[in-house]
């Protein structure tokens, strides 16, 4: 079948080989393959980096050649090669013919949130978004100031407002969905503003920094194109009539044709709320940990030798998991050069969570260490979840000597089963300084920390010093994912009311900005292809 672009992938060279040499070894492979590149203009598509050998650093590429009109090449020759025809896919977007009574409405505005809204809009259906935080200014300024005076804002923080919880993040957009429209999102974050870099990376992020221009953006967009966004609106309620959903907000009632519920993996007492409707709510597994600091030099000494520090690599990550205890261990969403910072939403409790800039050029690098929890292990319960949560963020509220201090212990001093070494060479960046040396074995219970213990000292096995004395811990993370699944069937209603559509994080069905926004994309599709737009 005739095609315009075709992906070569596995091309290696040296890490510090210039795009253009990589674009030439893309040339000579088709050449060898007996195909001419007459014609053809090469980009390329997708760069990762293979440390495995220290002292022969490589980086894989692909790299897409494309021609102005569709040609075919021989079968046989690309198969040989390893050359295989490419496609980057748009959302298939079908207009259904059952009439909406009023405009869809998108409660959040994180990822998922965001790009239902944005597709909605773009094709006519002019939808309102509302959140019950605040746009990403007055929301920077409400967590600058928690961070720093321990002033909580429980409507307005890291978990609500614009963006959600991924804004105050390291905008991390790894995801390990299989989904076409992966590309997809990474270009509409680019046309709204994000660095063309993170098309060609393996591993792309965006940064806190930059992440917030984006969503401003796309919340722009959408109002340009007759939506309606709503801050400080926090969805209390909402019943059927007829044929719309009377959903009950802080500023009043709005009627909604469709109702996309978008709420992130905070919004307990939206949860609450939606135990009392005959909708299927199910407990799904989750995690909770603590964030560990390590010096960012540290890091990239022990992932890249005497390499480290090239600029054509940056700082180095890393994804750790050691599933051979009872339960599993694991690290999440890791921040190179950046900061733990005060993730709580509710009084009284300590939440952390990291970030970082786009330069990812602070002198820690941090990660969460993270212990599967099964529902199971709290009586299949929804309520016994969040509330298994709570008690760890209260207990850590305690640990801390209050006001949102967060308890710190040196990995030391944690897997000896002792307290009271200060924090030496590694300083904790929680707060800018509002820590309290505590016993992290009086915050979680023994499941946790003994598989924490053991986790740390297997993954000490895979990066020389991670379990380093003088690393810090801070707890407590309770954030990982949702332990709320909100069901839905084939058609992504939600069991128990066909005018309702779970999406993201929150509904149980995403794990990271690109996949909730991947969820969030195809939700918005499936609305579409049951309705018109209003009016048509």
């Amino acid at each position: 079948m005739p095609v315009k672009a075709f992906l070569i992938p596995g091309l290696r060279a040296p890490f510090d080989t210039p795009e253009e040499e990589i674009i030439r070894i893309a040339k000579a492979k088709m050449k060898r393959a007996c195909i001419c590149t007459a014609g053809l203009h090469f980009r390329l598509y997708k760069k990762s980096f293979d440390a495995r050998r220290k002292n022969a650093i490589q980086q894989v590429c692909s790299v897409i050649a494309s021609a102005e009109e569709p040609m075919t090449l021989p079968a046989d020759a690309l198969e040989r090669a390893g050359i295989r025809p490419f496609t980057e896919e748009m959302p298939a977007v079908v207009q259904g013919t059952d009439p909406l009574a009023a405009r869809p409405l998108v409660v959040g505005m994180g990822p998922a949130g965001l790009f239902a809204a944005l597709l909605l809009a773009e094709q006519g259906y002019a939808p309102v978004i509302i959140d019950r935080g605040d746009d990403v200014a007055t929301r920077a300024a409400a967590t600058e100031r928690f961070r720093l005076e321990g002033v909580l804002d429980t409507e307005s923080n890291i978990q609500f407002g614009a963006g959600g919880a991924g804004t105050f993040s390291d905008g991390k957009l790894v995801t390990r969905v299989n989904d076409p429209l992966c590309h997809y999102v990474l270009r509409r974050m680019v046309e709204f503003g994000a660095p063309a870099e993170i098309l060609t990376r393996a591993k792309p992020h965006v940064g806190t920094d930059i992440l917030r221009h984006v969503v401003e953006a796309i919340l722009r967009r959408i109002a340009s194109l007759g939506g309606e966004v709503l801050y400080r609106t926090c969805l209390l309620d909402y019943a059927r009539e007829g044929n719309v959903l009377c959903v009950k907000t802080t500023r009043g009632e709005i009627i909604a044709g469709v109702l996309l519920l978008a709420i992130g993996h905070s919004a307990r007492d939206t949860f609450e709320a939606l135990l009392s409707h005959p909708l299927c709510l199910a407990p799904k597994p989750f995690s909770v940990g603590v964030r560990i600091e390590h010096l960012r030099a540290d890091i990239d000494r022990a992932l890249y030798g005497e390499a480290a520090g090239h600029p054509a690599l940056g700082p180095a990550e890393y994804a750790l998991s050691d599933t051979t205890g009872a339960r599993g261990v694991y690290t999440f969403c890791m921040c190179p050069g950046g900061e733990v910072v005060a993730a709580a939403s509710e009084a009284g409790g300590v939440v952390v969570n990291g970030m970082s800039y786009h330069q990812r050029d602070g002198k820690n690098s941090n990660a969460a260490v993270a212990v599967s929890v099964d529902p199971a292990e709290l009586g299949n319960d929804i309520r016994a979840s969040i509330a298994f949560q709570r008690d760890l963020e209260r207990a850590a509220y305690a640990a801390g000597g209050g006001d949102y201090y967060a308890p710190v212990q040196t990995v030391g001093d944690f897997l000896a089963g002792q307290k009271g070494t200060e924090p030496g060479r590694v300083q904790p960046t929680y707060g800018g300084g509002r820590v309290r040396v505590a016993d992290l074995h009086d915050v979680l219970p023994p499941f946790i920390t003994d598989t924490l213990a053991a986790g740390l000292r297997s993954f000490d096995r895979k990066i020389a010093g991670f379990a380093a004395s003088d690393a810090v811990l801070t707890g407590v993370e309770t954030r990982t994912s949702s332990p709320v699944r909100i069901l839905r069937g084939e058609a992504r209603t939600a069991v128990g009311e066909d005018l309702l559509y779970p999406t993201g994080e929150g509904a149980g069905y995403a794990g990271g900005i690109t996949s909730a926004a991947l969820d969030g994309l195809r939700t918005a599709l499936a609305v579409m292809a049951r309705f018109a737009p209003k009016g048509n």
